[in-house]
């Protein structure tokens, strides 16, 4: 018998595994995995680990983030946020490359609805894991969802550390987004603070690898009157720098009852690396949002229709008109009027 033909009759038992792997994936992981090992002694060309990944989800803790394709992504669809952009970039790209960090990453955005904050939450997961919000490894708490009485702030702070550890101890890179801060009952969150503090492991578990966003609402005002004051003395808002916000807003959540954060020890202990804000979006940007919805729907641009949907949206404060009061939230259903 030939090379070629003894190649063909392994490829041949692959196949055949692989197809029978595929039957009882839904009911049996550990036969997935044993029809593929076997698969991979059989032909002695295989690796496990990469045979095994190219049909279902792995977590690949060393794998590196393409910073490339995330600068792609928040410059091409974020619109007005240069600091967002910039600041999300640094944090994710330094972290990523770090092969020992001291902590995990912990990020919290900021700003009015509307602004991108839950779009750019969608961006990182899509270039951290490859099925992003999707993924087994990207977990999104809503608070008025998830967490929703009072009452059993006990409770779901014990489900909350249940839940972290054992995501983690499966994947040391896990992704953990918390939307709606702002609605959070005070006290919740400050049960994950041992995961997000400078500690080697614990109770067994590293956590260091893993990541966590917050998103919130509080603090919109104190941004927007900041991206006012220096609109008002005539400078650009791409002039307006981290520098300016983040120890305003650090200081504003902590002390906002409704933030999420009120009084947190997360905040006290400096484990929040970063507070990003998320800057009240301009009458331009509201028209790139909906050029960006036509060309996302396969639609050919058409600036009369990006001009009446921008110009249907309401704007403050009531003299200058400067800032969208929705951000691009209903862009979307506006567009279908039309």
């Amino acid at each position: 018998m030939l090379p070629g033909e003894r190649l063909g009759g392994a490829a041949t038992v692959v196949l055949r595994l692989l197809l029978a792997a595929q039957i009882v994936a839904a009911f049996e992981p550990i036969s997935v995995g044993i029809a593929i090992g076997a698969a991979s002694a059989l032909t002695g060309y295989l690796s496990y680990t990469d045979f095994y990944c190219r049909f279902a989800e792995c977590c690949r803790v060393e794998h590196p983030l393409n910073a490339s394709a995330l600068k792609l992504d928040l410059e091409e669809k974020l619109f007005g946020q240069h600091l967002a952009t910039e600041v999300i970039l640094k944090a994710l790209t330094g972290f990523r490359n770090n092969k020992n960090p001291k902590k995990p990453l912990t990020l919290s955005f900021h700003g009015w609805a509307g602004t991108g904050k839950n779009f750019v939450s969608q961006i990182v997961a899509e270039n951290l894991h490859s099925r992003g919000l999707k993924s087994n490894f990207v977990h999104l708490f809503v608070s008025t969802l998830h967490f929703p009485h009072e009452q059993e702030i006990k409770l779901y702070q014990d489900q909350l550390q249940k839940w972290i550890r054992g995501n983690v101890s499966t994947c040391a890179s896990s992704v953990f987004i918390f939307d709606e801060m702002d609605k959070l009952h005070p006290g919740i969150i400050d049960a994950i603070k041992p995961f997000l503090d400078y500690y080697e492991q614990v109770d067994g578990v590293s956590y260091r690898k893993a990541i966590f966003i917050f998103l919130s609402n509080a603090g919109g005002d104190l941004i927007t009157k900041a991206a006012l004051d220096f609109w008002r003395t005539g400078k650009k808002r791409e002039d307006i720098q981290l520098k300016d916000l983040e120890p305003v807003l650090s200081v504003g959540v902590f002390n906002n009852r409704h933030s999420g954060l009120w009084r947190s020890g997360l905040i006290d202990r400096n484990l929040i690396d970063y507070f990003i804000p998320f800057l009240p979006l301009e009458y331009r940007h509201v028209k790139m949002c909906v050029r960006a919805e036509m060309k996302a729907r396969g639609s050919a641009i058409d600036e009369d229709i990006v001009t009446r949907v921008a110009e249907e949206m309401t704007f403050f404060p009531k003299d200058e008109k400067i800032y969208s009061d929705k951000g691009c939230k209903t862009v979307q259903s506006r567009l279908d009027f039309h």
